[in-house]
């Protein structure tokens, strides 16, 4: 009788379900602890240590550096004509106009004389 009623409601195959998927809840379980704990070896390793050198060619409109003397630095925001870098933000710890400009040259991979033709300069004290 308790076996006729189990086959006609369908108990039979719904009774063992979840002893199988608790069975294949740890079986996946144990595989997965099992691939995350072995080593990967890995070819290339990231550095963090490292800075990333990016060469930027720019249509420059205006360079405004503002020179700190008592701070010993100078803010230097440079505009361009480009719509995806709109403005570069520099900070240097310069307060002289030739290293400031050697530097910007430098920075920018534009001839010193551009850097003099486009920068203006605002000295504090």
């Amino acid at each position: 009788m308790t076996r006729r009623w189990l086959q006609a409601s369908g108990a039979e195959f719904w009774l063992p379900l979840p002893l199988v998927a608790i069975a294949f809840w740890f079986s996946s379980s144990f595989l997965a602890a099992q691939e995350l704990n072995r080593p990967q070896p890995t070819e290339n390793k990231l550095k963090a240590d490292t800075q990333l050198e990016i060469i930027v060619s720019v249509n420059i409109l205006l360079i405004n550096a503002v020179v700190n003397r008592s701070q010993g630095i100078t803010h230097v925001k440079v505009e361009t004509a480009e719509p995806v870098l709109k403005r570069l933000e520099l900070e240097l710890p310069l307060t002289d106009i030739d290293q400031i400009e050697a530097t910007l040259a430098e920075e920018l991979g534009i001839d010193r004389r551009e850097v003099r033709q486009w920068v203006r300069y605002q000295i504090l004290d």
